[in-house]
């Protein structure tokens, strides 16, 4: 390991350390009530094909974890992530599962609350093999001392930022926030006039997510010579007013917001009507379809734009075209957005790492992460390949820049493909 990744690691450490604080201390209020899990090597034996079996593996079945969030600030990306993997695990048993096993889906809704996050990871640690789905950078990290000393089960959040990164257990799935705000402001500064000495709004969320986002925009703003407004808000802050005037006092020249779907409807909205017509940047779990239906629709198809780790759901390969019509067939009810491609991609990415721990006789805890790690080029036809070889890493550096748009499926069209930009690949958290 390199001087510079082992100060990139011990960064990250000392930011995810004091960032979780709050959340950690509900952890121990909620495992002090519960029996201690075992260590990830407990309880294995050996199946009749040799492959060797432990913890969340009983009979024939592969249990699997999922704490999402359908009921609070991400509902609609919980349930498309969700479902997504529902319909992954239903069409893999169809095929005759893993290594002879079925999957099976526990789903925990913790409506983006720290204490149901945590008692939900406190619940379902001992009966699973490792979770397909954690929803909340606060409350994985809240936990990761607890994965990385004694579970050792393999958690795949839907949560991107770098305080997550240097675990061999929870493997974050494509850029994480401060490289894909870096990416995101490129985009500003190459295709929407932002330019050197203007002023960059940027509008986040407290915590792990924004304040991660927030190191991005400090970086880019250095380099490119641009000054950062900061507008720190809190998840249950749902009217951007008082944001959008002090962006507008300030002289903002676009924007960039870490926030939910909602947060985003706002800011744009309040900015068309107050006439702050600037570009507005939001990272990717920042838009849901849903919002090109209300007030603020042609405001977001003018003036706003989404960094994604990934094309979208209506990506024109013939993957994403065919996940379009199983999705759909299975739930013709719900709309299609971003979060079926995220939710597809990480039940892929666990399937995957199933079954090459299955070709190595070791269906463990230790023996799936082993076999993630020898993904180096997971590629499901989403337009960005994934390499989970080096756990200091995200599993990719570039970003792809959507625009919404209500005609194309899942309401977002490509307008920058996927890519990564020169000061992107020049950063570490340890220089932002």
């Amino acid at each position: 390991m390199t001087a510079a990744r082992t100060r990139r690691t011990r960064s990250r450490r000392r930011t995810r350390t004091v960032t979780v604080t709050g959340v950690a201390a509900l952890l121990a209020l909620t495992a002090a009530c519960s029996s201690k899990a075992k260590d990830g090597g407990a309880d294995e034996k050996e199946s009749t094909g040799g492959v060797r079996t432990g913890q969340g593996i009983s009979g024939r079945t592969i249990d699997l974890g999922v704490l999402t969030d359908m009921t609070g600030v991400y509902a609609t990306l919980g349930k498309s992530v969700t479902q997504a993997q529902q319909l992954y695990v239903k069409q893999v048993n169809a095929d005759g599962g893993i290594c002879g096993y079925r999957l099976r889906l526990t789903v925990r809704d913790h409506g983006y609350d720290p204490q149901k996050a945590v008692a939900g990871y406190t619940e379902l640690s001992p009966k699973v093999l490792g979770f397909t789905q954690f929803i909340g950078s606060p409350f994985v990290a809240a936990v990761m001392q607890r994965i990385d000393g004694q579970d050792k089960g393999l958690v795949l959040p839907q949560a991107w930022s770098a305080n997550l990164l240097g675990s061999p257990y929870v493997r974050v799935i494509g850029s994480t926030y401060d490289i894909e705000t870096i990416n995101a402001i490129d985009f500003l500064m190459k295709e929407k006039g932002l330019a050197k000495g203007d002023r960059l709004g940027h509008v986040y969320f407290e915590g792990d997510y924004g304040e991660n986002a927030l190191k991005g925009s400090a970086f880019m703003a250095e380099k490119a010579g641009l000054t950062v407004v900061e507008q720190k808000i809190k998840p249950t802050d749902n009217d951007m007013t008082a944001q959008v005037a002090a962006l507008k006092k300030a002289g903002v020249n676009g924007i960039v917001i870490s926030a939910g779907p909602r947060q985003a409807a706002s800011l744009v909205g309040v900015a068309a009507a107050a006439g702050l017509d600037v570009p507005v940047i939001g990272n990717n779990s920042a838009f849901a379809p849903q919002l090109l239906a209300t007030q603020a629709g042609p405001a977001l198809m003018k003036n706003y734009w989404v960094a994604s780790p990934s094309l979208p759901i209506g990506a024109d390969t013939q993957e994403a075209r065919k996940l379009v019509a199983d999705y759909g067939k299975a739930y013709p009810k719900d709309a299609l957005d971003n979060g079926v491609v995220a939710g597809w991609t990480a039940a892929g990415v666990f399937g995957e790492a199933l079954k090459k721990a299955c070709t190595d006789k070791d269906l463990t805890r230790e023996g799936v992460d082993r076999a993630l790690l020898s993904l180096d080029s997971f590629d499901n036809g989403f337009g960005v390949p994934q390499d989970f070889s080096d756990p200091e890493a995200p599993s990719s550096h570039s970003s792809v820049i959507l625009q919404p748009d209500k005609a194309a499926v899942g309401g977002m069209k490509v307008v920058r493909e996927p890519g990564e930009s020169p000061e992107a690949k020049a950063y570490t958290a340890s220089a932002g």
